[in-house]
């Protein structure tokens, strides 16, 4: 009542004509989770093979009892006389335990098959949440004045990615799920782990967004080792694992926010630059107040640097600095003074009125005495004189 485990050359050797009966399975591929095999008449006779191919477990039933099972690649004969070998590799333990207590009653008396379980991991699987999830975003912290703290910004995201899983416990498998079915495909499984995957999923979110992670929203693409950790230590997909399966691999292709979420970080990112532009432009305010007081050219002088960075700052340094730093006053922009009256700046005294100009009359030219006989005048410097020289600067008189 148990497998031999045949030489690896018989199944190519005259042996193989020896075989009452040869079952095997072909590959079970990516979709198919159990085949149940059987010969013409549903017996399977003493001295029969069994083919174990790689990434399959046999497990032989009859009467609705497990007689041996074996996850160890190769080819088996069946004895009916010998206890069951149990060559299981990694399942060694479930196995004996499905020996002791797996049962179907009602089976029909003398009915023999060997299931064969697919033990590969079964890759491809998609899921997506259909509404979006809520999360702690630590990467935007808003801060509370009143507790002097951080808290997460709340997003909202839609997440869509892939996993992978495998059978577990065939044991469980079969008992939970499977059953003695004449074939199980993963269609059938398919929406219920994508549901109970999600529900995982949401778990393991509402743990990277407390303080003890502070996972970026949009970081969680490349946190898939961390997603992982996360949902083995809180053993969130427990429901999973009660069917004998176990999740290998989780992987998130996408994290999408919904229209208010985006709204609120463009908000946050938009008030954050803001910020960081005016506590840029103060400080530079500050520095050339500070440089007009030292600038040895004057006051004035300096005071033109101040302007034009008040001017730069669209008027936004004033009430900044203020706000920074309760009873500081800015120097007034001398560019920018208060007009008092149409025309005159405050601080100036007010120009007198203009009299209008009156044409003056010409006035008559009084007759030039002319000089006596005798006397030259000087043509360089206009002095009277008696000979040929001028005796006031000397120039030679005609």
């Amino acid at each position: 009542m148990g497998l031999i485990k045949a030489a690896v050359e018989a199944a190519g050797s005259t042996l193989h004509d020896q075989w009452k009966d040869y079952i095997r399975c072909e590959d079970l591929g990516n979709d198919i989770l159990m085949k149940k095999m059987s010969t013409p008449n549903g017996i399977i006779s003493k001295d029969s093979a069994i083919q174990v191919s790689p990434g399959q477990v046999a497990v032989i039933f009859q009467s609705g009892k497990i007689l041996d099972a074996t996850a160890e690649e190769g080819i088996y004969t069946f004895d009916e006389s010998s206890s069951p070998t149990f060559f299981a590799g990694q399942f060694g333990d479930v196995f004996k335990e499905m020996w002791n207590r797996f049962t179907y009653n009602g089976g029909v008396s003398k009915e023999q098959a060997v299931f064969f379980i697919n033990a590969k991991e079964i890759i491809d699987n998609k899921f997506g949440t259909p509404a979006p999830v809520p999360f702690q975003d630590w990467s935007h912290p808003i801060p509370n004045q009143m507790t002097n703290s951080l808290t997460p910004l709340r997003v909202d995201v839609k997440c869509f990615g892939k996993y992978t899983f495998k059978i577990s416990d065939p044991c469980i498998f079969m008992s939970q799920i499977a059953g003695t079915a004449d074939e199980y495909k993963k269609d059938t499984l398919n929406e219920q782990m994508r549901t109970e995957v999600i529900s995982a999923f949401q778990k393991v979110l509402n743990e990277l967004g407390t303080v003890n992670h502070k996972v970026p929203v949009l970081e969680l693409p490349s946190r898939t080792d961390e997603i992982k950790k996360v949902m083995e230590e809180g053993v969130y997909d427990q429901a999973i694992r009660d069917r004998g399966l176990t999740i290998v691999g989780f992987a998130i292709e996408s994290v999408t926010l919904d229209d208010e979420s985006q709204t609120k970080i463009d908000n946050y990112e938009l008030s954050a630059n803001s910020f960081m532009q005016k506590g840029t432009l103060t400080g530079a305010y500050a520095q050339a107040v500070q440089d007009a007081a030292n600038n040895e050219a004057g006051v004035m002088n300096g005071m033109m640097g101040v302007g034009m960075v008040g001017m730069a700052s669209g008027g936004m340094i004033q009430g900044a600095v203020n706000n920074q730093t309760p009873g500081t006053t800015i120097p007034v922009d001398p560019f920018a003074q208060p007009v008092a009256a149409a025309g005159v700046v405050a601080g100036t005294e007010a120009a007198p009125e203009a009299t209008p100009e009156v044409a003056e009359e010409p006035k008559e030219e009084a007759p030039k005495e002319e000089a006596p006989a005798g006397t030259k005048v000087c043509p360089k410097c206009g002095a009277e004189n008696d000979g040929n020289f001028c005796t006031k600067c000397g120039e030679k008189l005609d």
